[in-house]
């Protein structure tokens, strides 16, 4: 979308909302290639058209795709009003139309994209594309072949229907000296249910004390983002997860 009213322009790369970008445009702090503008229903091509606000120049995108590797205690949310969300980690934007593709929880962390493209969103996320997700998890417990199998099988956690098929590798298993078991494991899913991995492992009787996302669909977590620090995607990268629901 080349053209779009001058107003939208502003609002969209985070100078304000509609009337707020008005008030601005009137005091004439807007120029559009060198010439001050007043109205905001004129027409700019974000192609080549150079928007400056006192003087600094407006890079347009119509859609920004980031990845955030979450840190615990933010929520994948637009708003709360208790905690931080996922998209006030965003600073480098300052659009206020970003959401996270999907959620983790509270206290997950790990691999979530962050993007304004709704399109891209619902189909990563619906239902019949079965994305894999790969996490790293802890869990109080031993895990066994059995269990591999029982996952690989689809387990009852309490709904109508159970898990689909999930992949879980043990990476390591260690007692205490009080005889406890700690797992240490990955587990790929294709589903998206509520709690679903914590409930996996409490209906085969061990529980989840760390969870991390590490993958999603063609996208891997970047081993060089410190928890709670972000990148924009990859042009590869964008292109991977357009090619998801073809």
């Amino acid at each position: 979308m080349p053209n779009i009213r001058l107003d939208k322009f502003l609002a969209d790369v985070g100078v304000g909302t509609r009337s707020q970008v008005k008030e601005i445009t009137k005091k004439g702090r807007v120029c559009v290639n060198d010439n001050v503008v007043k109205k905001t229903d004129i027409k700019i091509d974000t192609e080549n058209d150079v928007v400056t606000l006192d003087g600094k120049r407006l890079a347009y995108f119509e859609y920004e795709y980031f990845m955030l590797n979450k840190p615990q205690g933010v929520v994948s949310a637009t708003k709360d009003n208790l905690s931080k969300t996922v998209v006030e980690l965003i600073t480098e934007s300052k659009r206020r139309d970003l959401f996270p593709v999907g959620r983790l929880d509270k206290d997950t962390e790990g691999l979530l994209i962050i993007t304004n493209d709704g399109v891209l969103a619902n189909n990563i996320l619906a239902p019949g594309k079965h994305v894999d997700k790969t996490y790293y998890a802890v869990v109080d417990g031993r895990a066994t072949e059995d269990t591999v199998d029982l996952f690989s099988a689809g387990v009852d956690i309490g709904d109508d229907e159970l898990t689909k098929p999930a992949v879980l590798e043990i990476l390591s298993v260690t007692d205490d000296e009080s005889g406890a078991s700690q797992s240490k494991v990955k587990i790929t899913i294709t589903e998206g249910r509520y709690h679903q991995i914590k409930r996996m492992f409490n209906a085969v009787g061990m529980e989840v004390t760390y969870l991390k996302r590490l993958s999603m669909g063609p996208i891997f977590l970047d081993e060089t983002l410190e928890c709670g620090t972000y990148r924009r995607l990859t042009d590869e990268e964008i292109k991977l997860l357009r090619e998801v629901h073809r």
